[in-house]
């Protein structure tokens, strides 16, 4: 099943249409009842299948289908055809996470063989790796329709480690517009850049003061929100005052963290000190900053139904967290009990010859299978 998958293109720019077409056939062979979302262009969906009695208490079993591009990067195999060296199957999505899909696909004949006393859920989503755009469409029509599940397990690359918490991540893009000029009668114009480096300057003092502030206890690595401006672009010539300065920039906070405040702080900032004195050479100036991407961070209640379920599937008791963005955090806004778990290592995730060790593989066969044989036998 994994080899299936991964023979999909679905990087995040394409259609996953034909990855879905395949998994809803296979679920609808074994009795899944299954419910699609789309994209307004529908030419990608989310698929949410059901194995076993339409009632509440069940268990969902989440994961993306898209995945990153290959593009530029130095592969020693097709990356969309597995390859098996050394204990280690290699191809993309591998490890970031189609294996997961593909085990929950596998075992599906087995879920459905046995008398489920609460569901099974799949639940599997488009656009993760470009935002999560996907995410909240699934779930808000499971909400709408689906009989509430106890759990949510979200199986990004853990190492089949229980995480339970993530920083966030919400990108935007802000554009400056003022008015050109010569570069020797500055007030006759408006300079873009420097009103941009302005608003960059803020950014980088609230990244200090998140440093500054970061607890003493934090389990994330760096323990403290992280901002960054990762580009940056405006101006014609030297000697012309630049009418446009555009920077793209990112937050990734805490759970917790005041990202409100701090959008209010910029969004202030903008409004009382930097568009007046661009005004003042150009009535027209404007800064304009649109969200490109919202990822909620994310924190799992140790003592709830989600952590202490995989505790008992795993066998382990300690947690973990990680650094990267998940869907849990939408799962868990939405009020469902979540928790991060799946195979393969985050460190293989969108490199060049990215694999999972069939190990990990065999660790998630079994960590599904008892998850089925809790399902028969919950009272």
């Amino acid at each position: 099943m994994i080899e299936r998958l991964i023979a999909f293109d679905t990087t995040s720019s394409k259609s996953n249409l034909a990855l879905i077409d395949f998994a809803e056939a296979h679920l609808k062979a074994h009795g899944a009842t299954t419910r699609r979302t789309c994209n307004a262009e529908g030419t990608k969906a989310n698929l949410f299948a059901t194995l076993g009695p339409a009632r509440p208490g069940g268990v969902v079993l989440s994961g993306h289908t898209d995945v990153v591009p290959v593009e530029g990067q130095a592969w020693s195999s097709d990356p969309f055809r597995v390859t098996a060296r050394n204990g280690r199957l290699y191809g993309r999505g591998t490890a970031d996470m189609k294996s997961f899909l593909a085990v929950a696909l596998a075992l599906a004949p087995e879920m459905a063989a046995r008398e489920l006393a609460v569901p099974i859920h799949l639940a599997l989503s488009y656009d993760e790796e470009v935002g999560c755009f996907g995410a909240p469409g699934l779930i808000a029509d499971m909400a709408a329709h689906v009989p509430a599940p106890s759990v949510v397990i979200v199986g990004e690359p853990t190492m089949m480690k229980i995480a339970t918490a993530h920083k966030g991540c919400y990108v935007y893009h802000t554009t400056v517009t003022g008015k050109e000029a010569h570069s020797a009668q500055p007030h006759l114009g408006a300079n873009a850049i420097m009103a941009a480096a302005d608003m960059v300057h803020l950014i980088a003092a609230l990244q200090n003061e998140a440093q500054a502030a970061a607890p003493h206890d934090s389990p994330f690595d760096p323990p403290y929100a992280t901002f960054n401006v990762g580009h940056i672009t405006g101006g014609t010539a030297h000697n012309i005052i630049p009418n446009r300065c555009d920077f793209t920039w990112q937050i990734r906070p805490l759970p917790g963290d005041p990202v409100a405040e701090w959008l209010q702080r910029l969004d202030d900032h903008a409004r009382t000190t930097v568009l007046p004195t661009l005004r003042a050479g150009a009535p027209e100036a404007a800064i304009d900053t649109r969200p490109l991407a919202s990822v909620p961070a994310f924190r799992a209640s140790l003592d709830g139904a989600a952590v202490a379920l995989v505790r008992h599937l795993t066998g382990a008791n300690a947690t973990t967290t990680v650094s990267f963005g998940t869907e849990a955090g939408f799962f868990q806004d939405a009020g469902f009990e979540t928790v991060v778990c799946g195979p393969g290592s985050i460190d293989q995730a969108h490199q060049p010859d990215e694999f999972i060790d069939l190990a990990q593989v065999n660790a998630c066969v079994a960590f599904v299978r008892r998850l089925i044989e809790w399902a028969a036998n919950r009272a």
